[in-house]
């Protein structure tokens, strides 16, 4: 009798503590979560004293518009309300004055990553007069694409390109890629006059104003910008040597160092960045003249061709907007380059990754007195301070250009969430520089 009592409160006991935990591992993991509204706002990350102390929303006493912070995790986990994402991720869904209207660009985005950082990119660059192309590698994950195929249903003006390359670093997939956009911008309606290229982890540090009045100024308004030289004889084992592209890897010499026949129609190779802004003329001749597909199917098997290209085409004395002495000039990219330390630039504040500054908030006072088109290159995740402290300078100068009424919700959020724009529709005060040195 006694062993059987024994057994029995054993047994109520072992009930007793399965229970128990049961009810812990309910609680910590098993509930479910509330799930969040569409639109509703989510932690905003706390600006650097380090940037506030510049923003001129701070110095005039503007308040901030709060919303959805975490562009990514809006983009993934919701079903798109297309009016509630603009406005919830504060897209400008108007032209901001008559000039840019009239001189609509084009914009190639080769991505693959980083999706945060790629909608506050487009987010910073977009204007419903444009037109742009975004390109995702063949090898970004599902989810990826599809996050940003509900982006563009929603941008009557976005699209992703109709084919996709697997692209590889330095190899012929990633000049691809650039021509596959091209192709579909060749066919939009939108009457674009010059189209540039951005990656991923690019971030403006020219408004769409400021971009159109370069593009427009004399010294660019029918010119191709291309920066390079003529091809150096360290470099010229990129097009004398064969190299075979591992397709999502790496490109490796062909065998033994196998040379190269000379470049077709005795062209003379040239060698710059991989970025530019071409005129729509310039594009046409990419795509169609047989001096340019010639050139195309010889460098199929050279080193990192999107470097050559382009600026080879455009010393082609015939070629549209060609720029025979254009050396490096064009404003187009701020980039910091391990080898340029205390020459071109005070080092790098955030880390190298291939010789490239990823740049810290230290680097922004470089870039913003640089002031080239756009900046390369950020990190969402390692430096997040260094982008959100751009972002809002860049979106502070958008909308203090902007010639028409200001919409409290193309303010970007900050952690005072108050909307005010009376510091905005006032045209006649000055833009505060930010990280500008002050005279």
């Amino acid at each position: 009798m006694h062993h059987l009592d024994g057994t029995k409160c054993s047994f109520l006991l072992c009930v007793g503590i399965s229970i128990a935990i049961c009810s812990f591992i309910y609680l910590r993991t098993g509930s479910p979560t509330e799930p969040q509204p569409q639109g509703g706002a989510l932690a905003c990350r706390s600006l650097p004293s380090e940037c506030r102390a510049f923003e001129p929303w701070n110095e005039q006493g503007a308040e901030r518009h709060c919303q959805n912070c975490q562009v990514e995790n809006y983009i993934l986990n919701y079903h798109l309300n297309c009016s509630n994402m603009t406005r919830d991720l504060h897209f400008i869904m108007r032209p901001l004055s008559d000039e840019e209207e009239a001189y609509p660009l084009a914009f190639i985005l080769t991505v693959h990553k980083e999706l945060e950082l790629l909608v506050r990119l487009l987010r910073a660059i977009y204007a419903p007069q444009n037109v742009y192309c975004i390109h995702v590698d063949a090898k970004a994950p599902r989810e990826y694409r599809k996050a940003l195929e509900r982006l563009v249903s929603c941008l009557p003006n976005a699209f992703l390109s109709r084919r996709s390359e697997t692209v590889t670093y330095a190899g012929f997939s990633r000049l691809q890629a650039d021509l596959n956009c091209m192709k579909d911008l060749a066919m939009s309606r939108v009457k674009w006059r010059k189209v540039v290229n951005l990656c991923g982890q690019d971030f403006p540090v020219k408004s769409n104003l400021e971009l159109v009045q370069y593009m427009k100024s004399r010294k660019w308004r029918d010119r191709n910008m291309t920066p390079g030289v003529k091809q150096p004889l360290t470099m010229r084992h990129r097009t004398q040597l064969q190299y075979k592209e591992i397709t999502g890897s790496h490109v490796a010499p062909l065998g033994k160092g196998i040379m190269k026949g000379p470049p077709p129609h005795e062209m003379k190779i040239y060698f710059g960045t991989a970025y530019y802004a071409l005129t729509r003329d310039f594009v046409d001749f990419v795509l169609k003249n047989q001096l340019a597909q010639d050139l195309l199917e010889w460098s199929k098997d050279t080193f990192s061709p999107d470097e050559h290209f382009f600026v080879t085409l455009n010393h082609i004395k015939d070629a549209p907007g060609s720029n025979l002495e254009g050396g490096w000039s064009g404003e187009i990219r701020a980039i910091k380059w391990r080898d340029q330390e205390r020459t071109a630039h005070n080092g790098c504040k955030g880390r190298y990754v291939r010789d490239i500054c990823v740049y810290g908030l230290e680097d922004l006072p470089w870039v913003i007195e640089k002031n080239s088109m756009f900046a390369n290159k950020f990190e969402s995740r390692t430096f997040p301070e260094a982008l959100d402290c751009l972002e809002q300078w860049h979106r502070d100068k958008v909308l203090k250009q902007a010639a028409v009424a200001i919409e409290p919700q193309w303010m970007l959020p900050v952690p005072s969430c108050h909307s005010n724009t009376s510091a905005y529709n006032s045209g006649a005060e000055e833009m505060t520089t930010g990280f500008m040195p002050k005279s």
